[in-house]
């Protein structure tokens, strides 16, 4: 009786191996990926950066491996890996179509020296630079990204009243903020009170740049008032804010 079912039992074993091992092999891509192939791309992208030629060499790995085999994590991770790339969705769809949408990142600035950021605050690379024209310099720690963006978009609402665009936006180490205006004007902002003390300069800005040129730069680290300094030899060093060259003003 013992024998009887321990020969069932071995031939129940290998019937279930003659049906599950192919089943196995079909699935890892093992064989039969020529049977189930993927005939079929649909793909759709901006085409801005990336083109349809390199995202179909990212997949054909993954693709030739058949229909069911194919790992759709897996080929996200190997589109993700494009330059450029920033979010991909996918789709099988029987009998043998891969359907594809690949978003492109939209750098927001330059970061630091070699990198881009995205507007959702996303550190990229690309592999060439110098492709990227017109967009503001931001720079800090990696950590604080988001109150970099952030301090920009502030900046920029506070100075569209007076015209000005911001060119680079920086904040150091020790947690100090600096301004770079596109009139080449440098501001020191530094770390406490910064939306007060960038709302007293724009109050002002028409004083200070009414009949001469920009001043080369503004240092906004005071209690109540700010200093100027002009290039202009003739002109003194540094004044205070809203006043003439050699009368010092305070602002409450």
């Amino acid at each position: 009786m013992t024998g009887g079912l321990l020969v069932k039992f071995l031939a129940w074993g290998i019937a279930l191996g003659i049906v599950t091992l192919p089943i196995i092999g079909v699935l890892s891509g093992r064989f039969a990926a020529d049977r189930w192939p993927v005939r079929s791309l649909q793909l759709k992208a901006e085409f801005a950066h990336v083109d349809a030629d390199q995202i179909r060499g990212a997949v054909a790995a993954e693709a030739g491996k058949g229909f069911f085999a194919l790992d759709l994590k897996r080929l996200r991770a190997d589109v993700m890996a494009l330059p450029w790339v920033g979010r991909v969705d996918a789709s099988k769809h029987w009998p043998d179509t891969l359907k594809l949408t690949v978003f492109e990142q939209l750098p927001y600035a330059r970061w630091g020296g070699d990198r881009l950021v995205s507007a959702s605050g996303k550190l990229f690379s690309v592999p060439d630079m110098s492709t990227v024209q017109g967009l503001p310099q931001l720079d800090g720690p990696d950590d604080r990204v988001a109150d970099v963006l952030a301090f920009h978009v502030r900046c920029v609402r506070q100075f569209s009243s007076s015209r000005l665009l911001v060119r680079a936006v920086r904040l150091s180490d020790r947690g100090g903020w600096h301004v770079l205006l596109d009139n080449d004007v440098v501001i020191e902002v530094g770390s406490e009170n910064t939306d007060a003390r960038l709302q007293r300069l724009t109050e002002v800005w028409s004083q200070i740049a009414a009949g001469r040129e920009a001043p080369a730069a503004i240092d906004l680290r005071y209690e109540n008032g700010f200093s100027v300094r002009w290039n202009e030899p003739a002109e003194p060093t540094s004044t205070q804010a809203g006043a003439t060259p050699t009368t010092p003003i305070n602002k409450a």
